[in-house]
């Protein structure tokens, strides 16, 4: 087990909780135990069409196991994880195996206890939110104790203390927090009569981390004096009357010169507005995001997607379409403007647009753009400065992203349903990935699904993606057929039709049985980035046999 000496401690220390909460839960018939397993696997073939390297392991695997004991009082939970030979673009620190995700929870009346390794988000996650992504590699889970207490009605309280999890080792700074959050509805009994409901919440985070841990150098002789402590707040108030919903929140840090900043003591800052209504057949969402130099880490000189403390949402849609994905866009920690809109409308049976089954149209607005301060970026800060200077409302020139999509739903028979989806994108190459300029692509989907009957659903999609730039355009076909209830069948290809002319087949078969999942495929991957709410991987091309494996007890 790829491990230091501080992860096997309190690994140690956190299974000699779990032993003693699960002799304390042995209770006849009050004990359930659940959990989980999850294996994803790759047999490498080398493909220099593609640029899929050879690999000096016959087999690459993710593998997860889960456990979770729950009783009245008690619950205990373990995770037992095995990628020392990981899935390619998985870096080289992601390789071990072991126990690194292991807790116990105690409830009683309005108090809850938590020991070991937990998850934890405070508001929409500006100065603290530690989750779990496997598609994307991350797990920055804190180890150590949290408190919840709800003293009395409409108030919850939280408190924690613990060092963050990077890959198989701890960063070494402790991560100390507290939140308090008022539903103030339950105060007034009125306000819930008249559908109103009011929360307001606020957030405190410091992370403490010796200067010692981390030498940078100004010159051959001058190094700078970091900060050995870190501190952030976060206010909000959200309202909702009947179909409205508001967000507001703010959030801000103090110095922190970190690897993402180039070492400059210029605070942090990000605030959000955020506005829906619904009704039924009808959906708005708008919203805006300012943020600046909000790069939060457990560990100041570490860059990527580790050791990250806080989450920036980033106000694109997450495309699930294939071609449509194929550009995805990143938070940029440095600042950015973002914007978002999106209406939904469903058209209504018997009518005019709506024909005999209605129809759901759905239109997607999203924009983001740099601060004023490009220029200044581009030419760096010097390190150990306060850094640059602009109004926090101030708007830049570039666009970093811009996506207008339009969606369609229509049922055209019993049998028979029609998606049609229309997007304009804008993608700066250069800012999520370092090159390539803008790229500038319109996209048309048509998805069909045709249920043959009871057992048997055919489902087609057929997808083109318009661009001069970059690798020019793309195509991409899938057929899918569902044999209920244990069998589905899938061929796609993707095909560069500008560039490079070059196909990325895949075929697979999937197996359901109660609570088991597997699937066997074989083909190629494009190499690109796999993002999900606007924190990326870089996903390396490659070629083979895939298995997936996923049971859930």
């Amino acid at each position: 087990m790829n491990s230091n000496f501080s992860m096997r401690y309190w690994t140690l220390t956190a299974l000699l909780l779990l032993a003693s909460a699960a002799t304390v839960a042995q209770q006849p018939k009050k004990v359930t135990v659940s959990g989980s397993v999850q294996s994803d696997v790759l047999i490498p073939q080398e493909d220099a069409k593609i640029g899929a390297p050879d690999y000096d392991e016959w087999a690459l695997t993710n593998t997860y196991a889960d456990v979770l004991l729950q009783s009245r009082h008690v619950d205990a939970g373990a995770r037992f994880e095995f990628t020392q030979y990981p899935l390619p673009g998985f870096e080289n620190d992601f390789k071990g195996w072991g126990l690194p995700n292991v807790w116990v929870k105690g409830r009683l009346k309005n108090l809850e206890l938590t020991a070991g390794n937990f998850y934890e988000q405070f508001g929409s996650g500006f100065i603290l939110r530690t989750y779990e992504e496997r598609s994307l590699g991350i797990d920055n889970s804190l180890l150590g104790g949290r408190v919840v207490y709800k003293p009395a009605k409409g108030v919850t309280l939280k408190a924690l203390s613990g060092k963050q999890r990077r890959y198989w080792e701890l960063n070494k700074s402790w991560v100390t927090g507290a939140d308090a959050e008022f539903n103030l509805e339950e105060w007034f009994p009125t306000m819930a009569e008249h559908q109103t409901y009011l929360t307001l919440g606020g957030s405190f985070v410091n992370k403490h981390e010796k200067a010692s841990r981390d030498q940078i150098m100004v010159d051959p002789v001058h190094k700078l004096n970091l900060p050995e402590n870190v501190n952030a707040f976060d206010v909000r108030a959200r309202l909702q009357r009947g179909g409205f919903n508001i967000l507001a929140e703010y959030a801000q840090k103090g110095q922190d010169p970190n690897f993402d900043n180039g070492y400059i003591y210029r605070p942090g800052r990000v605030a959000m507005l955020s506005g829906s209504y619904s009704q039924r057949g009808m959906s708005v969402l708008v919203q805006a995001k300012r943020s600046d130099n909000m790069s939060f880490r457990s560990r100041r000189s570490m860059d990527g997607t580790s050791s990250m403390l806080n989450h920036l949402p980033a106000f694109t849609l997450d495309h699930t379409y294939a071609l449509a994905a194929l550009y995805p866009y990143a938070t940029h920690p440095d600042g950015e403007w973002a914007y978002q809109a999106e209406l939904g409308y469903q058209f209504k049976r018997k009518t005019a647009l709506g024909g005999k089954y209605g129809t759901n149209l759905r239109l997607n607005f999203s924009h983001v753009r740099g601060t004023s301060v490009e220029k200044q970026l581009a030419n760096k800060q010097p390190m150990g400065s306060d850094g640059y200077h602009q109004s926090f409302f101030n708007q830049g020139d570039d666009v970093y992203y811009q996506d207008i999509n339009v969606q369609m739903d229509k049922r055209l028979t019993p049998d028979w349903k029609l998606t049609l989806m229309y997007m304009n994108q804008r993608y700066n190459q250069t800012i999520v990935e370092g090159h390539g300029g803008m790229v500038v692509s319109n996209i048309i989907v048509g998805d069909a699904r045709w249920r043959i009957n009871s057992k048997l659903t055919l489902r087609g999609e057929a997808q083109y993606l318009f661009t001069d730039d970059d690798q020019g355009d793309w195509a991409f076909g899938l057929l899918e057929l569902t044999f209920l209830p244990h069998f589905m069948f899938t061929v796609s290809d993707m095909y560069n039709v500008g560039e490079t002319n070059t196909h990325y087949y895949m075929g697979s078969v999937t197996f359901t049985q109660k609570a088991h999942r597997l699937q066997v495929g074989y083909g190629r991957t494009r190499a690109g980035m796999n993002c999900s709410g606007g924190v990326c991987r870089w996903v390396p091309a490659t070629r083979g046999v895939t298995l997936s494996y996923n049971y859930n007890f």
